[in-house]
């Protein structure tokens, strides 16, 4: 039996996105995420980013639009990153995170401004992409 055939049995390997250096150093230097989106308006992380900072203050339809944008690039960066809609994507692999927060903060304001599916299909998805997810994010 060839090695392919193995790992097909097992499923798709894990989508492991590439590391936004730039976007961690300016964050690090205390960037409002905000202001980079504009720069950087690939990065899942610095809308996820935006969409906890209007969750916290309140700004439920912000946080919304925020989240939907940092989940669309994040749908696209992991097609890029060799993901077919299915299988793993780690949160222990950092680069993830921010896909995995945007989709969080997503199913989040779906739910609080009454959308009737998507926060149960949220809640599948994010479980189906690492089971610890949740619960990390939550923990942050």
């Amino acid at each position: 039996m060839s090695d392919e055939f193995r790992s097909n049995l097992l499923g798709p390997e894990p989508t492991k996105l590439p590391a936004e250096t730039e976007v961690y150093q300016h964050l690090a230097l205390g960037a409002h995420p905000q202001d980079l989106v504009a720069k950087y308006p690939a990065s899942s992380l610095l809308w996820a980013l935006a969409a906890e900072q209007a969750w916290t203050e309140g700004r439920t339809v912000e946080s919304y639009a925020f989240a939907r944008v940092g989940y669309h690039r994040g749908l696209d960066a992991l097609r890029r990153n060799g993901w077919r809609g299915a299988g793993p994507i780690p949160w222990e692999h950092e680069p993830n995170q921010g896909f995995l927060r945007a989709l969080y903060a997503l199913g989040r304001a779906s739910a609080a401004i009454g959308e009737p599916d998507e926060p149960e299909r949220i809640s599948t998805f994010l479980n189906d992409s690492d089971p610890t997810a949740k619960a990390a994010i939550e923990a942050l």
